[in-house]
């Protein structure tokens, strides 16, 4: 399966792998997850007395034998999960090298493999101030090669509008799931909104907010010119060791904020650098934070 976003070898380490999700969602098709809800599928669950109008087909006839009364066999039902990748597309992921959105796309095609091949449902959505882009949702592990078309088309560009795409987005998806959000959560106008959003129209949310290893600590002193890349805003300023730990602080602060919101919202969170293997971030630390087993 020739890409540019996995390896052969790396996607067969995915096939073993299952994306988890908290709550209890209905699934639409018979899949390879198993619901607490009781049906008639393929695990057994349980038993209950015969009612009159039960399928003679589920009673257990060797309790029959035994007790001389009808008992009907009860199985759980195997359904699909649909899990929405909602992926930060601005042009402050952009930067780096590898650039975090390159990272981003890489989670995303891991991410998608895993669900297409255990069955699930695997809606794509990017977003900025320019474009917004959704596909799916998909099932089936032949979509794969939809979605690595999708990654290799999709660029950054413009302002985030965090909030506001997020927002959109829980009103709008009709099946709720596990969303996984992806971005540097570098929007002035914040994040909380969005993701109370998803959480108050059900969904299971986990957060990857992706940085690069110079933004958490600049190679850079002196005077300079800094641009922003979405507004095109500018400062000049004089980088010395002092402003350098006062921002080291500022990072800190601003990162333990979202990890205080999540844990207050029941919000999975994970912070990843891009100079974080890839392989290691999917099998190792997406494993110890819940998301895949």
């Amino acid at each position: 399966m020739a890409n540019k976003f996995l390896e052969p070898e790396f996607l067969r380490k995915l096939e073993s792998l299952s994306v988890v999700a908290r709550k209890v969602f209905m699934g639409q098709l018979v899949g390879e997850r198993t619901n607490p809800k009781k049906g008639r599928s393929v695990e057994f669950a349980d038993y209950r007395g015969y009612q009159m109008g039960d399928d003679f087909r589920y009673v257990d006839w060797n309790i029959y034998g035994r007790l001389e009364k009808l008992f009907v066999k009860l199985f759980r039902e195997e359904e699909d999960l649909t899990f929405h990748l909602l992926v930060d597309a601005s042009q402050s992921m952009a930067f780096g090298d590898p650039s975090k959105f390159e990272y981003a796309l890489k989670i995303v095609a891991a991410l998608s493999y895993i669900g297409l091949a255990n069955l699930d449902r695997v809606s794509l959505y990017f977003f900025n101030a320019h474009t917004q882009k959704r596909t799916g949702p998909l099932r089936g592990k032949h979509q794969i090669f939809s979605i690595f078309q999708v990654l290799e088309e999709m660029s950054c560009s413009g302002e985030t509008q965090f909030d506001r795409f997020i927002r959109n987005y829980a009103l709008e998806a009709k099946i709720p799931g596990v969303a996984i959000v992806i971005s540097d959560l570098l929007d002035p106008g914040g994040y909380t909104e969005g993701l109370l959003a998803l959480r108050y129209h059900k969904y299971d949310v986990f957060l990857v907010q992706v940085v690069c290893e110079d933004e958490l600590f600049p190679p850079w002193q002196g005077d300079l010119k800094l641009v922003d890349s979405e507004t095109t805003e500018k400062w000049d300023i004089t980088i010395t060791p002092e402003l350098l730990e006062h921002y080291g602080e500022t990072c800190h602060k601003y990162f333990q904020g979202i990890e205080n919101f999540c844990r207050r919202h029941e919000i999975d969170y994970l912070r990843t650098s891009t100079s974080i293997p890839f392989e290691d971030l999917i099998l190792k630390y997406l494993r110890q934070g819940g998301l895949v087993k």
